[in-house]
């Protein structure tokens, strides 16, 4: 027997009170099965759910983070907070695929209390393409070293990405499908190279340079840049007096 067929991912599941943790409720009543490894934890509504939350859960081994709330138009607070969670999820899932992590690892459904079989049916189909993922990282193939440096390089950019979030993609849409094809396009790819993009790869890069002094191939053969683009960020940086040129060393250090 291989290795991968013993595999048993380790998931959490943040559930809001209102609609989907009352499906799960009526799951387990019911006798419903579901995988015993997901581990269930309710909050009030899915728009608690943070950033933090999930890559949290990610640098603990966490190998895949599920999200439950209210239909899109049934959300129980005047502030509709299960669309908030949605633009936070895509993002958030564009993140992981830019980090090379599989976005599969991160879903949100919505479901009713009156829906036990529903939710009894997305923790298998959820459960299932885990494990077929295999373990966080190692399924990626990436080193548990850089993982933890992706890891740590995203953590540091929560509080500005909750900014950009609140500030320009704040949306609401009637349907997934209207979500699904604006997260998609074009314009979003712009969005996000302009307003996360880029500030990731700085991120990485002034990781990077905390430990020693580096060349522009250096760093691209880590991070998996091009070098133009490393050496535009490292002007930038180096004009906001954050990185410094080492002369005669064709290397930058952190200033």
């Amino acid at each position: 027997m291989s290795n991968d067929s013993k595999f048993t991912p380790k998931l959490i599941g943040m559930i809001c009170n209102w609609c989907c943790y009352g499906g799960a409720d009526l799951c387990g009543v019911s006798r419903f099965q579901y995988p015993p490894y997901i581990r269930l934890i309710r909050i009030m509504c899915s728009a608690r759910v943070d950033m933090k939350h999930i890559f949290r859960a990610f640098s603990n081994g966490t190998d895949g983070m599920f999200i439950g709330g209210c239909h899109l138009s049934d959300c129980h607070y005047i502030t509709h907070g299960n669309y908030y969670a949605l633009n936070m999820v895509l993002v958030v899932k564009k993140i992981m695929e830019h980090m090379g992590i599989n976005p599969k690892r991160l879903r949100i459904e919505w479901v009713s209390a009156g829906e036990g079989i529903r939710f009894a049916n997305v923790m298998n189909e959820f459960g299932r393409e885990i494990e077929s993922l295999g373990p966080l990282g190692k399924g990626e193939r990436i080193s548990e070293i850089n993982l933890e440096f992706k890891l740590n390089a995203i953590t540091r950019l929560i509080p500005y990405i909750r900014v950009a979030i609140n500030e320009r993609l704040r949306l609401q849409f009637e349907t997934m499908e209207e979500y699904e094809a604006f997260y998609g396009s074009e314009e979003f790819a712009r969005l996000y190279d302009d307003l996360i993009g880029d500030k990731l790869a700085i991120s990485q890069i002034m990781l990077l340079l905390r430990e020693r002094s580096l060349s522009t191939r250096e760093i691209s053969e880590v991070l998996g840049l091009n070098q133009s683009d490393i050496s535009r960020h490292l002007n930038n940086t180096a004009r906001q007096g954050l990185v410094r040129y080492e002369e005669g060393r064709w290397r930058f250090a952190l200033a």
